[in-house]
């Protein structure tokens, strides 16, 4: 029981790592444009293009918008997802202060665990207040075409904050495993960018193309919003598969990488 004890984060180690990331201001940008800044932006240029061109152009609101403006949500937040998993996972040691840390006496695993939740409660926010806006505006700007559902709003909100975790989790995991925060947004966006909306086309993999994180993540979309935010064909998959995937990816990149986050020499 003491050992679990020791091997758990306090409130007070956690806010102290959510501090040191909320302190970074280039961070704190970045996140802030990838995440709201991009999404207040894409509503304003859809909009003044129906204000100036309503023939050619439609409301910028609706369903449709919504889906395209969620898979933008989806797509940039996991970007930022990795730029704030790969500080959190590997700052220290890229700053050189990871002996630090070990030498007050605090257990290596709390040390680890406690940058999970801090990440994640940096993060968030952010996805959450863009994914606000997106919502308020696909309804403030429909005009005459549907709106979307409440229902249908809170499930691409889950849908989108669940994108945006599970490559924070991911990206944090190779993080501690790489030690070294460069490699781990290149790993990171070269699988979600680049690698995955290529396999999510080729339906010929069969069972491998399921494996693939994007790909089972792209099966959880809302059926509401059609295929505005899907990166490709709409094959099948049930949701026990489909959360096994997602599951099995996040524990052995954790895994992994609190190995190496506790075995590493200081």
């Amino acid at each position: 029981m003491t050992a679990l004890a020791l091997a758990l984060p306090t409130p007070r180690l956690v806010s102290a790592d959510l501090l040191k990331l909320r302190r970074r201001t280039g961070l704190v940008v970045v996140t802030a444009l990838l995440t709201v800044g991009s999404v207040a932006l894409t509503y304003t240029i859809i909009e003044l293009l129906h204000v100036f061109n309503p023939t050619a152009n439609g409301p910028a609101g609706g369903v449709l918008k919504l889906g395209h403006v969620s898979f933008l949500l989806a797509a940039l937040g996991s970007v930022a997802a990795a730029v704030v998993a790969a500080t959190a996972g590997a700052g220290d040691l890229d700053a050189l202060v990871s002996r630090d840390l070990v030498v007050t006496g605090r257990s290596r695993v709390a040390l680890y665990l406690s940058r999970i939740p801090a990440g994640l409660l940096f993060l968030l926010p952010f996805v959450a207040t863009a994914y606000a806006v997106a919502a308020a505006a696909s309804v403030v700007f429909a005009a005459s075409i549907p709106e979307p559902s409440t229902r249908l709003l809170a499930v691409t909100g889950a849908w989108a904050l669940l994108q945006v975790t599970f490559y924070y989790l991911l990206a944090f995991g190779l993080a501690c495993l790489l030690g070294s925060r460069s490699y781990t947004i290149g790993v990171v966006l070269a699988l979600r960018l680049a690698l995955t909306p290529i396999l999510a086309q080729i339906t010929t993999l069969g069972v491998v193309r399921e494996l693939v994180p994007g790909v089972a993540l792209d099966h959880l979309s809302p059926a509401g919003l059609g295929d505005s935010a899907r990166m490709g064909p709409n094959v099948p998959m049930s949701i026990a598969a489909t959360a096994a995937v997602l599951i099995c990816w996040t524990a052995a990149a954790l895994a992994a990488g609190g190995r190496r986050d506790a075995t590493r020499d200081a």
